[in-house]
């Protein structure tokens, strides 16, 4: 039993010697662990990626014909004593529409440890837009100055279809391990196809001083702008996510707006791949 208990201690003597003399493994301090939490992803540099989107367009198009039917009815009793290019047409005004899109993105980021600056492209096609039709009829209780009563139907029509958006921002982010949010604004460029119609239909009855009886006043106006630039300006959040080595994804949302002859703006969030070389 002696000799049992003598062996016992002896191992445990040396047990203890060994321990004593092994090195300070960085394992057994956390340190591991910590290296882990601690990583920083390296957002320097050029990338490139595709993305889809879904989105809203709305559409203004109250006013969108007035100077159209100003130059029409220039120097004519109905526009001067009328004001028929000032009328607000029943329905002429507001839309909105959704629809989708898909295109990519290229840029450049800057890294100052956890703050990201950058330059970025970004593209998207679709058809994005919508169309609007108002139309108002008056008619004078009085003659006018011309002698005669006016019954005057005014009709118009307005379209805007947006093909290609392309939008150049600069962002500002912030890392935080592998997330980088972001906001970002700049300039928006649209290829769109504009289409506006005019056209008046004035019936003229003689008055009191019995002029000559005069035929319906019916002139028109169309106006048509194929693959015309529009321009704008864009602004929007974001997030990318880095995966593995440069890949990433992005989930993003941009506002745009477009002032032309119809005053349009897009909503859009957008899903992204992309990669960082």
């Amino acid at each position: 039993m002696r000799g049992l208990l003598i062996a016992a201690m002896t191992f445990g003597a040396v047990s203890a010697v060994q321990a004593a003399d092994m090195p300070d493994l960085p394992i057994l301090r956390g340190a591991f662990t910590d290296g882990l939490t601690s990583s920083r992803v390296n957002w320097q540099g050029y990338y490139i990626g595709g993305q889809a989107g879904y989105g809203s367009s709305d559409e203004n198009f109250r006013g969108s014909t007035r100077t159209m039917i100003a130059a029409m009815l220039a120097n004519t009793t109905i526009e001067s004593e009328m004001g028929v290019s000032q009328w607000p047409l029943p329905g002429f005004g507001k839309t909105s529409a959704r629809t989708s899109g898909f295109g990519g993105f290229a840029g450049y980021n800057s890294q100052w440890d956890d703050v990201v600056i950058g330059l970025e492209a970004s593209y998207l096609h679709g058809s994005f837009g919508g169309s609007s039709t108002g139309s108002m009829r008056r008619f004078t209780g009085a003659p006018l100055s011309d002698g005669y009563f006016h019954d005057v139907t005014l009709t118009s029509t307005s379209a805007i279809s947006i093909k290609d958006m392309a939008t150049f921002r600069a962002r500002a982010a912030y890392a935080y391990g592998c997330f980088l949010p972001y906001l970002f604004g700049g300039l928006a460029l649209g290829n769109a196809d504009i289409t506006r119609t005019a056209s008046v239909v004035d019936v003229m009855t003689p008055g009191p001083t019995n002029p000559p009886p005069r035929l319906p006043f019916r002139p028109s106006s169309e106006e048509a702008q194929h693959n015309h630039l529009i321009y704008g300006y864009s602004a929007g959040l974001g997030v990318d996510v880095n995966l593995i080595g440069g890949l990433f994804l992005r989930a993003e949302w941009e506002y745009i707006r477009f002032t032309a002859s119809v005053d349009t703006s897009i909503n859009t969030v957008r899903a992204g791949l992309g990669y960082k070389f």
